[in-house]
């Protein structure tokens, strides 16, 4: 085996903002081999390296010094089918994530519906801990396999293990320690749908569906998607780019006797989450552009590249956004998209 990285490689068709920046050294990987002789490649050009799945979390905010290695290893399968219809899916890091949420389905298997059209690949979900519609990945996720950079041996990794928190896990502050091979996840034959998004809820009601399958859920779920967010492949965006800010209750009740329509979840902790798109588009940055950078017209969470935007130039309007957020509303709103 030898792997040949290319040279003075653009990036935009690796990022789903469409910024232009370019990496040193690239090469795709598809399997854990290919990737361990990566790993060699990087020793012996002393390059940092830079793992990258999808490319829809990520800000490139100029070129990359660096080797850029794309997880492009495919795979997914039932490894458990127990008679309770209980069933463990496994797939392969490089795995586009809602195709993978998609076979899943059409195996009669629910429990990723709610997180149906996020984009981005199988290995990097888990680190984000992605979410939506009430769901997150950890509520699915049993195991995963990691290449430790350190040793070159492969640790397994139960949910536990993984600390996940909101938009967050051991892997996002690891300094890139811990490169993911593949992922495992809890599934069921028997419909448990969640429909705590009341919006969700709503569409299925208006189209007269009482009993709604997985399937159901992740139709509607991608109809909701789409008409709030634009798709990549039309309009450079990283999805959500602000995670929603936590308070203290104390803070929230100021804000929501300030400001009455305040879009607030309280939770388990005592604290409240705040919608970040409500407190964005108060602010008046719904729809703002300056050059090719913006705010996304439908959605104020949503930074987008109207065309040719640098990763600089939107990091400079995600700055001023969130210096106008904590001055007007004594919040820290936090980057979702991973900062290169």
């Amino acid at each position: 085996m030898s792997l040949s990285p290319l040279q003075d490689v653009s990036l935009k068709p690796y990022n789903s903002l469409g910024v232009e920046a370019r990496a040193r050294q690239f090469v795709e990987v598809r399997g854990d081999d290919e990737l361990r002789e990566a790993l060699r490649l990087a020793d012996a050009s002393t390059l940092p390296l830079l793992l990258i799945g999808g490319g829809s979390n990520l800000l490139l905010s100029g070129d990359v010094e660096a080797l850029v290695v794309r997880m492009a290893s495919r795979g997914r399968r039932i490894i458990a089918d127990d008679a309770a219809g209980q069933v463990v899916v496994e797939a392969e890091a490089g795995e586009p994530w809602h195709p993978f949420v998609l076979w899943t389905l059409e195996q009669g298997l629910g429990g990723l519906e709610n997180l149906s059209l996020i984009p981005g690949t199988v290995g990097a979900a888990p680190v984000q801990n992605i979410g939506a519609y009430g769901v997150e990945l950890k509520d699915r996720f049993v195991s995963l396999s990691a290449l430790d950079r350190q040793t070159g041996e492969v640790r397994e990794f139960d949910r536990e293990q993984c600390e996940f928190a909101y938009r967050e896990s051991l892997f996002k502050h690891s300094g890139g320690r811990w490169l993911i091979l593949r992922v495992r996840f809890a599934l069921s034959r028997a419909a448990r749908v969640h429909l705590e998004y009341g919006p969700v809820r709503q569409r299925l009601a208006e189209e007269g569906v009482a009993e709604p399958s997985p399937m159901d859920v992740s139709r509607v779920i991608c109809a909701i998607r789409s008409e709030k967010l634009p798709d990549p492949a039309q309009l450079g965006n990283a999805g959500s780019f602000f995670k929603n800010p936590l308070v203290d209750a104390a803070h929230a009740a100021r804000l929501a006797s300030e400001h009455p329509g305040l879009v607030g979840y309280p939770q388990g902790d005592g604290r409240v989450k705040l919608a970040a798109g409500w407190l964005i588009e108060q602010a008046g940055w719904k729809g703002y552009r300056l050059g090719d950078a913006g705010v996304h017209r439908l959605q104020a969470l949503v930074l987008v590249n109207h065309g040719n935007a640098s990763g600089a130039e939107i990091l400079a309007l995600a700055r001023r956004i969130q210096a106008d957020i904590a001055e007007r509303f004594g919040v820290e709103l936090e980057m979702e998209p991973n900062l290169i």
